[in-house]
């Protein structure tokens, strides 16, 4: 069975060693993992090369080809590590646990940036994104969505908080520094109000003239982030309910 396991797949699993040839002392699969992750976690993405996390090690790029056959290969493995185990969901509803479990993914993309923007090389295998993938499936067990739907429910759902949590990134990056996310929005609505011409652009300007950029929001980004996770749980619902 095991014979026909990749491995690559089966390091991400643990299942696989090394050679012991040549080994060197005190590395192992774990520790590049890790320094990979800690790199990532301080310069982001672009701070992730084999002769860095080689450096960070204290040994040549080369030694690490005995422990993991590319890059690429690395940050599959860095995934994995990274978005670790998700939480317990004890919700009572399917829509309270999978908002839980939505919750969870963007907190965690938000306190790691950088996971939001790892390459896509497939579909999850590892264990921890697996379990991942377990916690939303529990939550739909009762739901009586065919196991497609529920496949397009954990994919709608995961990719929407992917891509909020490189919105939310990008908007943060593209900010005056010292300028928070309210201000920033206030500034902005404030001189579109004084651009916008209400007989080109009639609806645009009712916004501007509302009050929606004045108001400020204390958690911005979540609030956000809630707006455009209730329609799809709505939409959701509907499938639910027609099912």
């Amino acid at each position: 069975m095991t014979d026909v396991v990749p491995d690559a797949l089966r390091r991400l699993w643990g299942l696989a060693e090394p050679s012991r040839l040549g080994r060197p002392a005190a590395l192992d699969l774990g520790r590049i993992v890790s320094t990979a992750v800690e790199l990532a976690d301080a310069e982001g993405l672009a701070g992730v090369t084999l002769p860095k996390v080689a450096k960070a090690l204290g040994f040549t790029p080369m030694s690490l080809y005995r422990y993991v056959g590319s890059k690429d290969e690395l940050l599959v493995l860095m995934t994995d590590a990274a978005v670790g185990t998700p939480p317990r969901i004890d919700e009572p509803s399917w829509r309270d646990g999978l908002t839980q479990w939505a919750f969870a993914q963007w907190q965690l993309y938000r306190r790691r940036p950088w996971l939001a923007r790892m390459p896509l090389s497939g579909s999850p295998s590892g264990p921890n994104q697996i379990a991942w993938m377990e916690s939303a499936l529990a939550v739909l067990r009762d739901t009586g969505l065919d196991w497609t739907r529920k496949v397009g429910v954990l994919n709608l759902v995961g990719g929407y908080v992917r891509h909020a949590a490189v919105q939310a990134d990008d908007l943060a990056a593209a900010r005056v520094p010292g300028v928070d996310k309210v201000n920033a929005e206030r500034d902005y609505g404030r001189a579109l109000a004084q651009l916008v011409d209400p007989e080109r652009f009639p609806e645009v300007a009712k916004l501007f003239a509302s009050a929606v950029f004045e108001a400020p929001v204390e958690t911005p980004e979540d609030n956000d982030f809630t707006i455009g996770l209730e329609f799809i749980l709505d939409g959701i619902a509907t499938a639910v309910a027609h099912r």
